[in-house]
């Protein structure tokens, strides 16, 4: 069995809703003891949330379950002096804190960022938030479709009669959380390696920009100012999504060699002399045209066969699936990536989630404790801390814990 890459690493996690939380569970998935430190008696804003309302009403919301597994709940009031006191012990004992709180918010409960350096200069505090912690627009709430549309996101998304569109899932809290997850590990190399501790700002629209590639290249670099343009690829041509006897593909046919293969395959040689076509440059110029005549070819066989028929030959194609059918594929299966975990509660119904994107060795991420209840492992962590019995008691009936 292969060593957890953040065996050892213990990370503070008082992070809300999805970011955060994703950050997080993506370190806690590699193997870091991630202590999840939330407000008495409500907890995580996304033990309220998903589609399912009497588990968020049980504070089990599904959004909660899906980011959380393999996580320890600490419950702490931090307004609560007693409630302060027990996270600057926990940071004493600490590599990591996340928090994804507006700028201002940890210093103004009296554990910044200065004050937690002071009890462990060895600690690398991770700041997520909208716009970053310095400029103009620091101090802005920001949740993911604010930062959709003022990256860019939105504009080039969808077609010119349907843009702006916002993407059908929340990509910029999950760009920017795994933004911090690496910034984090990055951070911890450096101490493995200096001593020192570090203080990681993540932006979650600086993390979305970075994210969309050619668009903002294009521009930057040669002055294009990018458009929606639906499923088409900009770069190439055909390349996007096809109409076959029986659904969508996806076609990438981006090289020439791949074009005279499509072509061949779905019988239409005579493309790859029609003057519209014969240069990448005017496939572009002529796309429309050009998805009209490949699409005529298609129309012969279903998609999921065109699938098959184009890739082992070299041109990348795959069919346009649902949310269930691509979670449903043999391929995931295969590699162990969804895994069913037990109910936090006990109830007899298996949890599905999704582990990690990442092998090490070969071998999937080991599959996680299921996501804690509110307060679940407290009195474990204040014990930990070297926290009596009747302390613990003490903070419980002073409402710090």
């Amino acid at each position: 069995m292969t060593t957890p890459l953040l065996e050892g690493v213990r990370i503070l996690d008082l992070t809300n809703v999805l970011a955060g939380p994703f950050a997080g569970y993506q370190l806690a998935l590699q193997g870091a003891d991630v202590i999840k430190v939330e407000m008495p008696g409500s907890g995580d804003l996304a033990r309220q949330l998903g589609a399912d309302r009497a588990l968020g009403e049980e504070l089990l919301g599904a959004s909660f379950l899906a980011q959380n597994a393999g996580k320890r709940s600490l419950t702490l009031n931090l307004k609560s002096p007693h409630g302060r006191e027990a996270l600057l012990r926990a940071v004493r004992e600490a590599d990591v804190l996340l928090e994804n709180f507006r700028p201002g918010v940890m210093d103004r409960l009296g554990v910044g960022w200065k004050t937690l350096r002071a009890e462990n200069p060895r600690l690398v505090y991770c700041a997520i938030s909208g716009f970053g912690q310095t400029g103009p627009l620091r101090d802005r709430p920001a949740y993911d479709q604010i930062i959709q549309g003022l990256s860019g996101m939105m504009s080039v998304t969808g077609t010119p009669e349907t843009a702006p569109l916002r993407a059908g899932f929340p990509v910029a809290d999950t760009l920017g959380g795994m933004a911090a997850a690496y910034a984090v590990a990055a951070a911890l190399v450096r101490r493995g390696r200096t001593g020192e501790g570090a203080f990681v700002d993540v932006s979650m629209l600086e993390s979305a920009l970075t994210a969309m590639g050619w668009v903002t290249s294009n521009y930057l670099i040669s002055g294009r100012v990018p458009h929606p343009m639906g499923n088409e690829n900009f770069t190439a041509a055909p390349s996007g999504t096809f109409r076959t006897a029986d659904g969508h593909l996806n076609i990438a046919a981006n090289r020439q060699q791949q074009f005279t293969t499509l072509c061949r395959l779905i019988g239409r040689e005579d493309l790859t002399t029609d003057p519209r076509f014969t240069h990448p440059a005017d496939r572009k110029t002529h796309r429309d045209a050009l998805r009209d005549e490949v699409e005529s070819g298609l129309a012969a066989r279903p998609a999921a066969e065109w699938e098959e028929i184009l890739s082992d030959a070299g041109v990348p194609a795959a069919r346009v699936l649902s949310v269930q059918d691509a979670l449903g594929l043999d391929h995931l299966a295969a590699r162990g990536f969804v895994h069913d975990l037990p109910f936090p509660d006990g109830r007899e119904r298996p949890l599905p989630v999704l582990g990690s994107p990442v092998r090490v060795d070969g071998e999937p991420a080991a599959s996680p404790a299921p996501p804690p209840l509110l307060g679940e492992h407290t009195d474990d962590v204040l014990a930990e801390l070297g926290y009596a019995a009747a302390e613990i008691t003490a903070l419980r009936e002073g409402g710090a814990i």
